[in-house]
């Protein structure tokens, strides 16, 4: 992949002990350390706007995760350990870098990765921004704010239920706007609010297109479910590593110590991660999508804000802190859509205002 960076912007090929992958970086070398997790079907591309625009003195830091852009393609995400294998990954890059602490963003999958990087690295953060994240218990297949799941197998979670029209325009390098499923039409329709158009929709597009795809990346391989929609996960990809049947419970962020601040900062129309998500199975069945959705008592859409909230509650409860942010007039990506409004809640986090 050979995306043009932003001025400001410098791309690397860094090798740690677990991944070979293009690491962006910005700002001085010694500056104090942001790291930037992207999501789902992106890439670090997609953090560029918001890693210029950082404070003086600070140092953006964003890798293409696993399984996407120009990371290793025969490392692959082994799903059974949730987003565990991305944690690992990020804390092995700042080994390598020789970084003790940093400020950790996500956004979306990035948002699942950085709720596992808590748990498993709570001493090894300044602070954490939530930029539109899954919801701690994973993607789909929940109800309630405890994330009770509505089958013991998670059928309607996983790799199984992926867009295959979208899949299909993903693997042929489609940037036409000829589908509704193109990628291009996703970006314009579902990740942003329309009619905002990213200013570097093209390199975000390219970003998309780079996304590893097969049954051990997206979507990911798949198992039957005697359930409604008859799909349960399977081992591989992104995907099934985001269902709630191997995401960590979030119990242990209760217990963390140190406990790092949380900016949680969302759109207001925000798509894809919401209470009623348009990619969640719940909602599909509710919305007569899909037929025989057994109804909100065994399969409603997943609460993801609620989810989160009550989480981030119980957080501040046991001790830590955080912030709910709201941008109107935006969608899953408010760092794109809204930065002037999105950096000014951000910046004041991470230097502590």
């Amino acid at each position: 992949m050979s995306i043009p960076t932003m001025e400001g912007v410098v791309a690397k090929v860094i090798t740690t002990a677990r991944l070979t992958t293009r690491v962006l970086f910005s700002g001085p070398d010694d500056g104090v350390p942001v790291l930037f997790l992207h999501g789902n079907s992106s890439s670090a591309t997609w953090w560029e706007e918001t890693m210029v625009a950082l404070p003086p003195g600070f140092r953006g830091i964003a890798p293409d995760q696993r399984g996407f852009g120009d990371a290793d393609p025969s490392a692959k995400i082994n799903a059974t350990l949730g987003t565990g294998d991305m944690a690992d990954d990020a804390a092995a890059l700042l080994d390598t870098l020789k970084i003790e602490k940093a400020h950790i963003v996500g956004n979306s999958l990035g948002g699942v990765v950085v709720w596992r990087f808590m748990m498993d690295y709570p001493e090894r953060i300044l602070t954490v921004t939530q930029a539109a994240p899954g919801s701690p218990y994973g993607f789909g297949g929940t109800k309630g704010l405890d994330g009770t799941p509505c089958y013991d197998d998670y059928a309607g979670t996983g790799g199984g239920l992926a867009n295959p029209e979208l899949l299909k325009l993903m693997a042929a390098g489609d940037r036409s706007m000829d589908s509704r499923f193109s990628p291009r039409a996703a970006i314009r329709t579902l990740i942003v609010k329309a009619p905002f158009i990213p200013p570097r929709e093209e390199e975000l597009l390219s970003a998309m297109l780079a996304t590893h795809l097969g049954e051990q990346d997206l979507p990911g391989d798949k198992t039957a479910s005697p359930n409604w929609p008859f799909v349960a996960p399977g081992v591989w990809g992104s995907a099934n590593a985001l269902s709630p049947k191997y995401v960590a419970k979030p119990d242990r962020l209760y217990t963390i110590n140190p406990k790092p601040p949380v900016l949680w900062v969302r759109g207001s129309h925000d798509l894809l991660v919401s209470n009623a998500a348009a990619s969640d199975m719940g909602t599909i069945g509710k919305m007569g999508l899909f037929p025989g959705w057994p109804g909100d008592d065994v399969f409603p859409p997943q609460p993801m804000l609620d989810q989160t909230r009550a989480v981030l509650e119980r957080y501040a409860a046991a001790g830590g802190s955080y912030r709910e942010a709201v941008i109107e007039d935006t969608g899953h990506i408010p760092f794109i859509e809204k930065p002037d409004e999105f950096n000014a809640v951000f910046h004041a986090h991470i230097m502590g205002g």
